[in-house]
Order: structure tokens, then sequence, then C-alpha cells
């Protein structure tokens, strides 16, 4: 049945309304925040933005949706998960207080290699029922668009099992889930062992695996960690054009940890987003600026790394890169669904505004997945995918460190999540 709804009384609506592509520079310092606006919802897509007065009276069978005062923003777009795996890897915490390093985790059998041997023990059934709460709570923090990575199996059948979780997923829940594979997430230690295994599992990638995800239509994105010690610039250059070639899109995990090539290569490709870029170069900032390639920030990951530096998001501002944030939501790195830490970090970390923080978390992470043509803005003909926050002012958002202050959240005029959260404070 055909619905129409009109959110009223909200205290701010932060639209972000504005062209329907990355945003750039001083671009991104503008959420387009109105006050004493209503917005109308016709089945699964904005309406109208306007006056509260003439579009109550205009549409007065409209059903009301009372925003109490609040904030009423677009849904977040997390673009960028690793939400579908089994255990938790909390001893890792404890390892890297210790001293150990990334790497030297991940030669002790640690890091993405442990997920591995967990998720291949685990049969689809239970790894959709364990994903489920997490992508709910995801929505429960305003999320309403997120990607969910494969890359936990490394293995043809694995990395299926893996895909077909997330398309369940995105079959039974309201949120928009769109689905990378990301089998070169890493080298998996039964081909690390052998002298030709390297070239063995890259072979396997673009001629087994790939023809696989691709028949069974399983994935939008291909995505793949070029790094030191991990896929190097030129076989990652091999799997993605593949993947191209196979109808999919493309993305990367890019100088995470060294500056590798990965943002240039990405640039190069013309890749939707270059992930991490804690270490990228300047030439990787200047070909990023060049490029239509979003930069998608990750700064629960360093925080929870207990890195000191972190991704050089005014740089890349200032050079003219469209810059997304997201949760890197996953066991070891970014054990987190509260996305709007990820906004507290945006300001307190990196050095980012308000407006530009929202931006970057809505129409620039929409970009990221291919998306800003109909998601990220509240503005006619796009999307109904909205949040509503227990605040006063958009600036509150980051502000409350930690704080469940999303009331409710929508997709496609959908609930999400309908219900209150518990406040441990009264407004």
């Amino acid at each position: 049945m055909s619905q129409e709804l009109l959110f009223v009384n909200a205290r701010q609506v932060v639209t972000c309304a504005g062209p329907a592509r990355a945003r750039r520079s001083a671009e991104m310092a503008d959420a387009a925040v109105r006050e004493g606006v209503a917005v109308r919802v016709k089945d699964d897509t904005i309406a109208d933005v306007g006056p509260e007065t003439e579009l109550r009276t205009a549409h007065p069978r409209a059903t009301l949706v009372d925003c109490e005062r609040g904030v009423l923003t677009p849904g977040f777009v997390d673009s960028h998960t690793h939400a579908v795996f089994g255990r938790a890897r909390y001893e890792e915490q404890e390892l890297r207080a210790m001293g150990a390093s990334y790497m030297e985790i991940a030669r002790r059998g640690g890091g993405i290699h442990a997920s591995v041997r967990d998720l291949r023990a685990r049969d689809e059934d239970e790894l959709f029922r364990l994903a489920g709460p997490r992508l709910a709570a995801l929505a429960a923090s305003g999320v309403t668009t997120v990607e969910v990575k494969s890359g936990y199996g490394l293995s043809l059948d694995d990395e299926l099992k893996m895909l077909r979780v997330v398309r369940r997923l995105a079959d039974t829940l309201p949120m928009r889930i769109v689905p990378t594979w990301l089998g070169a997430h890493e080298i998996p230690l039964e081909y690390r062992e052998r002298a030709e295994g390297r070239r063995e599992y890259v072979e396997r990638l673009v001629h087994e695996m790939l023809p696989a995800v691709a028949a069974e239509r399983l994935a939008r994105f291909a995505d793949v960690f070029c790094e030191r010690g991990v896929f190097t610039v030129e076989e990652s250059r091999e799997i993605l054009t593949a993947a191209r070639t196979a109808g999919l899109e493309l993305k990367l995990h890019a100088d995470e940890l060294s500056a590798s090539g990965g943002a240039e290569l990405a640039a190069s490709l013309g890749a939707a987003s270059a992930d991490h870029l804690a270490a990228i170069s300047e030439a990787g900032i200047a070909a990023l600026a060049d490029s239509g390639t979003v930069a998608t920030l990750l700064p629960a990951t360093l925080l929870f790394l207990g890195k000191r530096d972190h991704e050089p998001a005014r740089r890349l501002i200032d050079a003219g890169v469209a810059v997304a944030l997201a949760s890197d939501f996953n066991p070891g790195t970014s054990p987190t669904t509260n996305f709007p830490l990820v906004l507290t970090l945006g300001v307190s970390q990196l050095r980012l505004g308000v407006a530009e923080v929202v931006v970057a978390a809505t129409v620039n992470g929409a970009a990221a997945l291919g998306l800003a043509d109909g998601v990220g803005q509240i503005a006619a003909g796009f999307s109904a995918d909205l949040a509503l926050w227990t605040i006063d002012d958009v600036r509150e958002l980051p502000y409350w460190l930690g704080a469940g202050r999303c009331r409710a959240s929508w997709t496609r005029g959908k609930p999400c999540h309908p219900r209150d959260l518990a406040l441990p404070f009264s407004r």
C-alpha cells in the first residue's frame, strides 16, 4: 500500500542538499541546516522539503511523524565494514598493548588469519544469526546504508558462504546493504607456506573465485588489501582489472601501514574509493585530488590500535579530495557499531568541522558506494533514508561522546530502528 509520511516539529533538518555527487573542499563545510521545515515522504522517496505550515496544509491526510523538537538528518552511510565474522579477537588488544605490531600478530597466526580459521568452521546460518544484531546496532546508531565485505573466507566455498550471508541480510533487514568481495584480504597461510603459493592464490582469485562471485551476482564491488606484505600494487592491479572486466566496481584498502602506492592505483583505476590512507604520500593525495575517487577515512581503527598519528584529513580536504568517514567495524581493529563516535573522532582527532563530518558520513559515504545520485541527502527525489536524534543542535552529534541519541531511523521510508534508547542522563 502507498504511504505518505510528514516529518514535523523538528528543531533542525540537516538536509545536506546540493549536487548529487561527492563534495570537495569548501563544499564539505555546508550541511544545509534548515529550521521551520517539514519533510514529506511518499512511499520510499522524499517528495518535499519545505515550510511546515505549508506542507501540513497541502497534505492533510499524510501520517504525521512528530520529531519532538529533535534533529532530523540523512541516515548515515557506513561505507566500509567487515560485519560478517565469528568470534571476537579481544586477546589481540592486550598483545598490542604489550608491544606486538600488526604484522607480528599476523605472523603468530592472529589478525585476519584468526578470523579466517574461525569463519571456516561456521556454517551460513550461524554467521547470519551473528551478523543480524550487529547490523541492527548500526541502525540504532543512525546508519541506514552499510557496505559489508567478505574477506574472512579466503577460499572459494568460504568466500561464497560469506557473500550469501550478506545477500540474506540484505533480503531480510530494512537497511540498504551493499556487498563487496574481498577475497584479496590476505594471502592464506596454506599458500604462504609454499614457494609458488602466492602466485597460485592470485591465479585462483582471478580465474576461480571471481567468476563464481560474478556468476551468482553476489557482490557490487571488489576490494583488495594493497599493502607491503599483503598484495603488491601489481597484484592489486591485476585482480581489480579482472574484477572490472567481470562487471564489478572497485574499492581499495590503501596506504594503511605504509605509503605503498595504493592511493595512486585507486585513482588510476577510477576506483569508487580508497580506504584507510593513514600513511598516504603527497603523491597519493595529489592523485586522489585529480580523480573521482573518494578517500574513506577510518579513525576508529587508529584509535583502537593506539596510534598517535591519524589520517591527514585536513590535507586531503585542502587539496580538493572528497573525504568520507566510515566505521571499519571488524573483530580485530575496530570493534564498534557506534557510528556517532566516528563523527566525534572526525572532529577531535582529524580536526574537521561538524558540517564536514556530517557530509563525510552522508553524501560522501554514498559517493564511496556509487550511490550519491539517490542517497545521502534530504532532498526531493532522494531515498527516504532518515535518522532522528534526541538533541537540540546538529553540533551535539559529535559532542556527546559515545552516547546513544538516535531515537529512530528509516531506510526507504521503512523503520530500521524505531525505539527510544535509554539515556544515561536527562536532557
